[in-house]
């Protein structure tokens, strides 16, 4: 099948044109991301490939159909960016990759918590100013810590699992999950993980009933000190609160690899001209705050995944099998 592929870099390239060895699609690739102003592009693509930043709302959706596209095949998890009743009311089927590399986000969460709390980052840029000394550089033990895990997903069971493997008491909320019983994990309330945890890591979907799942009520609940890490979806914060919040000096550290309003900057290069969100430039001011931008995705690994499901999906689609990831 035609597939247009959007917002697109050298490494979705070719993890897709790897994939596609094995099945035979026609891949267009466009740089600029998938909305009402780029729809155009896709006239006569039968199915389109968005990213996480991509907005297909009813507009986009109305023009997508009327081009000839039958199938948005997401290279990604979430699908917060896509209207489902316009896309329905369309007969526009959507699919996603539901689970690439679990692995891949757990540890970019470890990687983002122990350069966070030991300071690797600032150590780094020391020693290669021949600065050798270790004042400011006290972190703190892992073992023997609480770690609070906000969502028992595929993501969150391989976090749990880290965190345990680094002697943390893990403690989870997420009424949906069944524990496992390899694991000593203690299902409690939000409330309860906030206020007990040393570390929180969010591993929960962006959904109207979690935008903002931690906002100043929240994060006032936090153990003064505490390590708030989110590698999921940046609305989950209140980014004013979480603001407020860090000036207070109550937050020992935050870890970001998403942003609420990452969209027109994460994956951009933006050296020569500077960020124009006042909230994101006063939060890279902190010390205190690591922010990467969303590659807890970015393993070989993750990619050849992503790449194969998306494929795969639009293979079933195109022999009229059942849409095992469809959405909506």
């Amino acid at each position: 099948m035609r597939i247009a592929v959007f917002d697109t870099h050298r490494y979705d390239r070719d993890a897709l044109l790897a994939a596609n060895s094995r099945y035979g699609h026609d891949l267009s690739f466009f740089e600029a991301r998938l909305n009402r102003d780029t729809a155009a592009l896709a006239q006569g693509f039968e199915v389109v490939c968005p990213f996480v930043n991509c907005r297909l709302d009813a507009a986009t959706l109305t023009q997508l159909a009327a081009g000839g596209t039958r199938l948005v095949a997401l290279r990604a998890a979430g699908f917060n960016g896509i209207d489902l009743p316009a896309a329905k009311a369309n007969g526009i089927a959507v699919v996603r990759v539901p689970a690439y590399s679990p692995h891949a986000v757990a540890e970019h969460a470890f990687a983002l918590l122990l350069t966070l709390v030991r300071k690797t980052h600032r150590a780094y840029n020391r020693v290669r100013e021949a600065d050798f000394s270790l004042d400011g550089l006290v972190g703190f033990d892992l073992a023997g810590k609480t770690f609070g895990i906000v969502g028992l997903g595929r993501i969150g069971l391989v976090a749990a699992r880290i965190a345990h493997g680094f002697g943390c008491r893990v403690l989870v909320s997420d009424p949906a999950a069944s524990l496992p019983a390899d694991l000593p994990l203690t299902q409690v309330d939000l409330s309860t993980l906030l206020k007990q945890s040393d570390i929180v890591s969010l591993h929960v979907p962006l959904l109207p009933a979690t935008r903002h799942l931690i906002d100043a009520a929240a994060l006032a609940q936090l153990k003064p000190g505490a390590i708030l890490i989110n590698t999921s979806r940046g609305g989950l914060i209140d980014s004013q609160a979480l603001l407020a919040t860090l000036k207070a000096g109550k937050l020992g550290g935050v870890a970001l690899d998403v942003y609420e309003l990452e969209e027109g900057v994460f994956f951009e290069d933006l050296s020569g001209t500077g960020l124009a969100d006042d909230v994101l430039a006063r939060l890279t001011t902190f010390p205190n705050v690591l922010i990467t931008s969303h590659q807890g995705f970015l393993t070989h690994e993750a990619l050849a995944n992503i790449a194969d499901t998306t494929l795969d999906n639009v293979r079933a689609f195109s022999l009229g099998e059942v849409l095992k990831n469809q959405v909506g």
